[in-house]
């Protein structure tokens, strides 16, 4: 309320009616007023009043009064009384409405709130020719708290002569203001004059509050005090106009994060699509990494390494090379090294095995250059160099890379690592000797060295062992020797293994000892006589190989006593099943070993008797070794666990290094364990088949080679195993193959659901590898397993394929008893099929020996011209089996039946797609043609080129017929 603004009277209420009386006016700039005044000071007892009409609070809490008055001096009265004032009181009294009436409320100080006592800062007194000299007077008064909808304002004059000028009443707010990024909304002013009313902010439209609640307070004075926190535009938006205002980032511009930051252009080959952008969007080929700030430009991958130089030194490999032309705008390029494995045909390269070395490491090479090595000898390889940085990851092309072929040369096999004494006498040491780790081909025999330690190297010896045992003889007796053997491959000899010590008996040694085994002599004396008796009965027998006298049914149990044929000081195999004891065989022939040192991985595969696993062996005082593991299931009886140890006791007698060799046993805890060698590559028909297509004929023969000469191992020790076939061949990262499975337990059950095995006079027998007189008699020999190893020969040179194909095993024998034999697989050498065709002699006694066997196999690894000649399949000469190697077509109504037929069904949509659906247009095909419908690998392309021709030849066949 103000009343300086009234135009008309005030009307305000007065009591009594002589007091206060309302005038006209002039303020100080002369404008026109409305006051009250009054001057009663002559009377004694003054009390008059006079009150303001009702005033809305409108919200407020304390109010304020501003008064202008102006004071006669009392002194300047002549003859005043000692009751006159120069003071007057203020009042109000709240009301929620406008109730007062000329005596309500009463005219006292009580319903009345009084304020204060308003005095004079100045009086006047003096007056002039113009007449009275006026001083006004300003006085600010506030109450409150107030909480009703209004109020009355009265003022009390008690003996004073006065004037009220103007009186205006107000309250103190803080006006809407934006600060610190947030808008705060006009807030009233506190209930007293020191308090502080908190106001909450909002933060400006695209702003973000940062840490707490932004807060402004209001005093008493309507003054903003104490900010608390504060707003800042998100991302996206630049503060404007002194922090009023958060402005989208234009066009071609970004802002990443809240804060007092402003916009930033696009960085190189980036761009917005709209205002207000948090980022910059990479143009299409260029990248962004997550770690990458926002603002850096975007990048793309780099180009291929330039100029690569290679270094072949045997097995090993150096690639030096030029970084790239073009790093892709960054500065974290590394390199990766890809290595395939191409091999000789046309098949499609394969990745390198974990056997391959790369120092320092495989990917993410800093320096422009690698070195390889563990590589096979003689083969081509295809090594990729790629060049990749931070962004590479995220195109979807592969990254640029160089690629370089290089075929490694034959490289002579490593060192031996380890010897061995096996035994020693007064003129002679045995010793045996691993197989060098890395043989780099066919160890074709070992060479030892050998020379008293108290003489020159000059003066040593030599001596060639077909083995990795020989026995050294003609030595001096209680003299230390000093011996290194190295390993020979076509590519000649490797490097010697370290010096080993070691020393022959002296008399006195040697007798002792004999005095120590005599007892031991005279109580096997009996046991000695039969043995003696039976191995002449048996060498009797073996030596009349011509004779048509029927052979004892026991022949195959007295195996081990035969040693006719052997070396000087070579072990002879002991069946298990001869002792009384089978779990005395198990404690003699293979090694106890805590469970604590096997740590089972993962299972690999199920075995008759249990699971198969790989895992680790970590044995006191030697390094960790990876192993497979064969377990016991749990639930067997005595039996079952005594024909899955014979297993070990078999294996535990071998020492070659193409026999699996035989790690431990675990029989003192649960499972019941067989630890042996860990053969990466698993078994030999499964892995060609894998790799149709991949091997060279040299590397199929050494192949060939590694299983025969285990086998000539297991015929000197005259054992036989029965069950040759390449899925008891295992194959190891070196592709070193190793013979196994030798547990006799299959022929000790009757078991037909395995359709390789056909049940007959008690047993099974796997029909399709074995040979006819075992089959009709049983009669297993070393010759039997000859027939068997030419079934290998022909799974090997054909990657894989099922012996007889569908034929039924009825079907093999009536075949074989009609003297067909399998036919050449495709580009099977001459010499090799006739060597297939000589295992599969009738007579037994005309199949040859693996020992010769292994010298004919020699013989083409140094001689490969010898493996080149092959039998052209439209050369119309007639193929034992052929025609039922390759189905007649004639017998299918459609080309996805034949497809089907020779198991290249995988292929009939791409005939189908190239109109190839009908046999003339089939057998018209030519390699060109089979390339064209998709078959890109070699043994698939050699099978249906095969095919094709056979077609070819039979639809010719037909035609002249009907002619």
């Amino acid at each position: 309320m103000d009343s300086t603004t009234a135009t008309a009277e005030l009307g305000w209420t007065i009591y009594p009616s002589l007091g206060w009386e309302e005038v006209s006016g002039y303020d100080e700039n002369m404008n026109t007023i409305r006051t009250y005044q009054v001057c009663n000071v002559f009377d004694a007892n003054q009390n008059n009043w006079v009150r303001t009409k009702y005033i809305r609070r409108r919200g407020a809490q304390r109010i304020h009064v501003e008064m202008k008055f102006s004071v006669r001096d009392c002194s300047s009265i002549p003859n005043v009384p000692g009751s006159c004032k120069e003071t007057f009181n203020l009042y109000y009294f709240e009301s929620d409405t406008d109730v007062a009436t000329k005596v309500y409320p009463a005219w006292m100080e009580n319903p009345w709130v009084k304020v204060d006592t308003i005095a004079a800062d100045e009086s006047f007194s003096q007056v002039d020719l113009g007449g009275r000299v006026m001083k006004i007077n300003t006085e600010v008064r506030s109450f409150g708290p107030v909480s009703r909808n209004g109020f009355y304002l009265a003022f009390q004059d008690y003996g004073g002569c006065m004037s009220l000028i103007a009186v205006k009443v107000f309250y103190r707010k803080c006006p809407r203001i934006i600060r610190n990024g947030a808008i705060f909304q006009e807030t009233l002013s506190g209930a007293e004059s020191t308090s502080l009313v908190s106001a909450r902010g909002t933060c400006v439209p695209n702003g973000e509050e940062v840490d707490v609640p932004i807060k402004l307070y209001c005093n008493g004075d309507g003054e903003w005090l104490v900010p608390i926190g504060r707003c800042v535009c998100k991302a996206g938006y630049e503060s404007v106009d002194n922090g009023t205002v958060c402005k989208a980032c234009p066009s071609g511009s970004f802002k990443a994060s809240q804060g007092d930051q402003q916009c930033l252009q696009c960085p190189i080959n980036s761009r917005t699509s709209n205002e207000g952008a948090t980022n910059c969007v990479c143009r299409s080929g260029y990248y962004r990494t997550d770690s990458d700030p926002l603002q850096m430009p975007c990048t793309t991958v780099p180009s291929a390494p330039q100029r690569v130089i290679s270094s072949v030194n045997e097995t090993s490999l150096r690639l030096e090379w030029d970084p790239p032309k073009e790093s892709g705008g960054r500065e974290d390029v590394v390199y990766n090294i890809i290595c395939k494995s191409c091999g000789s045909g046309r098949g499609a390269c394969t990745r390198c095995g974990d056997n391959v070395q790369f120092v320092p490491r495989q990917l993410g090479l800093t320096d422009p250059r690698v070195h390889i090595s563990d590589l096979l000898a003689h083969t081509q390889y295809t090594f990729e160099i790629q060049a990749v940085n931070g962004v590479s990851d995220q195109s979807p092309y592969s990254p640029q890379f160089t690629a370089v072929n290089i075929t490694t040369n034959q490289a002579a096999p490593s060192a031996v690592s380890i010897m061995h004494q096996v035994s020693r006498a007064v003129d002679s040491i045995t010793l045996s000797w691993s197989q060098p780790d890395q043989p780099n081909g066919v160890i074709l025999d070992y060479e030892l060295q050998y020379y008293e330690k108290s003489m020159a190297e000059s003066n040593s010896s030599l001596l060639r062992s077909q083995t990795n045992t020989a026995v050294i003889r003609g030595l001096k007796q209680g003299t230390i020797y000093v011996f290194q053997v190295r390993a020979r491959t076509v590519a000649g000899f490797g490097r010697f293994s370290g010096k080993m010590y070691f020393q022959t008996m002296t008399e006195e040694e040697y007798n002792s000892s004999l005095q120590e085994k005599l007892p031991l002599i005279i109580g096997s004396a009996a046991a000695g006589v039969v043995f003696l008796i039976a191995v002449v009965v048996l060498i009797i027998v073996c030596n009349r190989r011509g004779s048509d006298r029927t052979e004892s049914e026991y022949t195959d149990k007295l195996q081990h006593y035969t040693s006719g044929h052997m070396s000087p000081g070579m072990k002879i195999y002991i069946d298990p099943f001869t002792y009384e004891d089978p779990n005395e065989a198990v404690r003699e022939f293979a090694k106890e070993i805590d469970v604590t040192c096997v740590k089972i991985e993962q299972v690999i595969g199920a075995g008759e008797f249990g699971e198969v696993c790989s895992g680790n062996l970590r044995l006191p005082g030697k390094r960790e070794i990876l192993v497979a593991i064969k377990t016991l299931k749990s639930g067997y009886t005595e039996k079952q666990r005594r024909d899955f140890l014979s297993e070990a006791s078999i294996m535990g007698q071998f020492d070659h290094p193409n026999i699996i060799h035989l790690e431990g046993v675990v029989t003192k805890s649960t499972p019941v364990m067989i630890i042996t060698e860990f053969m990466e590559n698993g078994s030999l028909d499964s892995f060609l088949r894998q790799n149709d297509g991949q091997f060279t004929v040299i590397q199929l023969v050494g192949m060939l080679r590694g299983i025969a000469a285990g086998m000539k191992y297991l015929c000197d020790m005259n054992y036989v195993h029965r069950d040759l076939a390449a899925r008891n061949i295992l194959v190891n990262s070196n592709l070193v193959c190793k013979v196994s499975d030798f547990g006799l337990s299959r022929f000790l059950e009757d078991d037909t659901s395995d359709p390789t095995y056909t049940s007959a006079l008690g047993g099974k027998i796997p029909i399709r590898w074995t040979a006819p007189e075992a089959i009709q008699y049983r009669k297993f020999t070393s010759s039997s397993d000859v027939w068997s190893y030419g079934i290998v020969m022909w799974e090997v040179m054909s990657y894989g394929e099922r012996p007889y194909w569908d034929m039924s095993n009825q079907d093999v024998i009536n075949a074989i008893e009609q003297d067909y034999r399998l036919p050449p697989p495709m580009d099977c050498p001459n010499a090799l099929h006739q060597l297939m065709l000589d295992c599969w002699q009738k007579d037994r006694n005309n199949r040859p020996k693996f020992s010769q066997i292994v010298n004919t196999l020699d013989k083409m690894i140094r001689n490969p011209g010898s493996l080149k000649a092959t039998t052209p399949l439209s050369s119309g000469v007639h193929l034992p089996l052929l025609d039922r190697s390759t189905p007649d077509f004639s017998s299918f109504s459609t080309v996805d039946e034949w497809l089907d037929a020779i198991k290249m069904g995988q292929y009939k949509e791409n005939f189908a797609n190239e109109d190839l659906t009908t046999f003339e247009a089939v057998s018209q095909m030519t390699m060109d043609d089979i390339l064209r419908v998709g078959v890109t690998l070699a043994g698939h392309q050699k099978k249906i080129l095969n095919s094709v021709q056979m077609m070819r030849a039979q639809m010719n066949q037909i035609q002249s017929v009907e002619v």
